[in-house]
């Protein structure tokens, strides 16, 4: 039997946002299992090499200003999965590599609310390098109640006014999904937007897991008056008042925890801080004007638009200079809020967000992407190599082009043989592993094999066949016997074959080859 209970709650106070909570503490690294929590736009190697950029415009700035002795550190909030901070680090350690100039050190810290993502990421294979070499650490963070870092390698604990260099905080898919305020803007007054949220209830339901508990659940809204945003004591009372002349008869989300942790982390520096952030969030006033009340976009958990216009009015008048792009977004918004004594002087940060976000950025590749993939059949191989060096070696999209590689390569020149060798081992180079439904190693090695580059094929077979011990197809153990044969390493090509006669003992070439060789 099922009963429907109705409750009102403030906005901001509803259980929606406790269920969030539950919901990635419970999932932890399997949140993003096959995209259920959407990863890819806000984490891929392009996105990754554009924060790199920036970060490395903010580290000539520095060193420019004669700022080069203290690190730059860099806070990832809801770091999530962690494939960002892959990404980040290995291009950013690269752009410093190139060119080879004195600048500041740095330090990336990545932190979530799960804990079980916390200890993932301090065991991942692709993270080792920079969490051995300092370079690294990572923290649990609730950015609605903590104060300050506790990073779990080095066992340091950043407290307010530890900082010497700006602190950038990294913030993706972060300000959509963590409370906030909804208000309602009509005749000039300020309303607050209370839910009424409905629940199908089940029996009993104690512990319910929290996917289960959003998908009951539906909401309604209602107005009342709230005079305390119009009081001339508001701390934001400027920016209310904005609002009530710009808007009318529209909804607003007001990022109030947002507003927090920001400032919170804003204090952990002497020297102020650096905002990069992309997300479904407006920066534009016209966006707000005769807004709706705010659906549940469900995708795992849940995301409302951020107010990115909040942040942009506040902040500059604090004397900040704000980032967005003057086109329009589609995907996502990818902005740059520097809050430093004086922020016009980063010209290197500027130039970087100009050239890797205004002129063409992550929104702008995702549309691409988007559309290639429903192209793929119609590709040549060098629109692939030409969107695959674009996107920076994406282990994804090469997944998704295997098969239409592999058509192209009878026809291939061999110096499109030895881009697409080389591009595998880039590709490979800063490959974060997920739980996803691709097996790249298998995807590189068979192209490889195809390619007769029986050396590179061989690596990634066997890298295929360690990864997935319980579930080897006997034609990878074909392909690495005749790798081993076109290398002469004849004992290794026998054990190869017999794995695959005993997976699959009628395999005729298989046995043919054996006989041969053991004449």
């Amino acid at each position: 039997m099922s009963v429907t209970n109705e409750r009102r709650y403030r906005f901001s106070e509803a259980p929606i946002w406790e269920i969030q909570r539950q919901y990635y503490e419970e999932a932890g690294m399997t949140a993003w299992h096959n995209d259920q929590v959407p990863q890819y736009i806000t984490s891929n190697p392009m996105i990754g090499g554009a924060y790199a950029e920036m970060i490395f415009g903010l580290l000539m700035d520095r060193a420019t200003q004669g700022l080069a002795e203290e690190p730059v550190c860099i806070v990832e909030v809801g770091a999530g999965v962690g494939r960002l901070a892959c990404h980040v680090l290995h291009e950013l350690r690269a752009l410093i590599q190139y060119a080879d100039i004195p600048l500041p050190p740095f330090r990336y810290w990545m932190t979530d609310l799960a804990m079980s993502n916390v200890l993932a990421w301090k065991e991942h294979p692709a993270l080792q390098p920079f969490l051995e070499d300092g370079t690294l650490d990572v923290a649990r963070f609730d950015a609605v109640q903590d104060t300050e870092l506790h990073l779990l390698v080095s066992g340091e604990t950043i407290v307010a006014g530890a900082l010497k260099q700006p602190l950038v905080i990294v913030a993706n898919y972060f300000f959509d999904g963590i409370p906030q305020e909804l208000l309602y803007m009509g005749d000039g007054r300020v309303y607050e937007t209370d839910v009424f949220i409905r629940s199908a209830q089940r029996g009993e339901n104690e512990g319910e897991e929290a996917a289960a508990k959003l998908d009951r659940l539906s909401l309604r809204y209602e107005h009342r008056p709230a005079p305390e945003y119009e009081r001339e004591d508001y701390f934001y009372r400027d920016l209310i008042a904005f609002y009530q002349e710009e808007l009318d008869e529209s909804h607003l989300l007001f990022p109030s925890s947002g507003f927090v942790c920001l400032e919170r982390l804003h204090a952990l520096s002497t020297a102020g801080s650096a905002l990069i952030t992309a997300d479904k969030g407006d920066h534009r006033i016209d966006n707000w004007r005769n807004a709706p009340p705010p659906e549940l976009i469900r995708h795992g958990g849940f995301s409302f638009t951020a107010n990115y216009h909040a942040f942009q009015y506040v902040f500059e008048r604090q004397g900040a200079l704000a980032l967005f792009p003057p086109q329009h977004y589609k995907n996502i918004n990818v902005g740059c809020i520097l809050r430093l004594e004086r922020p016009e002087a980063c010209v290197h940060t500027r130039l970087a967000y100009r050239r890797v976000i205004e002129r063409f950025g992550p929104d702008e590749f995702y549309s691409l992407k988007e559309w290639l993939d429903g192209h793929l059949d119609t590709m040549g191989l060098q629109q692939f190599l030409g969107f695959w060096r674009l996107g920076g070696y994406d282990a994804e999209f090469f997944a998704q082009s295997a098969r239409r590689i592999s058509e192209l390569l009878p026809d291939a020149y061999e110096d499109e043989l030895d881009d697409i060798t080389r591009g595998i081992e880039l590709m490979w180079s800063s490959y974060y592993v997920m739980e996803q439904k691709y097996d790249l190693a298998l995807d590189a090695g068979l192209i490889l094999f195809e390619m007769d580059r029986y050396k590179e094929a061989k690596t990634f077979l066997e890298a295929s066949v360690e990864a997935e011990k319980d579930e080897v197809v006997s034609t990878v153990y074909y392909c690495l016997a005749i790798c081993c044969f076109e290398q002469e390493q004849e004992e290794e090509a026998v054990r190869y074959l017999k794995l695959l006669l005993e997976l699959e003992p009628d395999h005729e070439e298989a046995s043919a080859l054996l006989q041969e060789f053991e004449k």
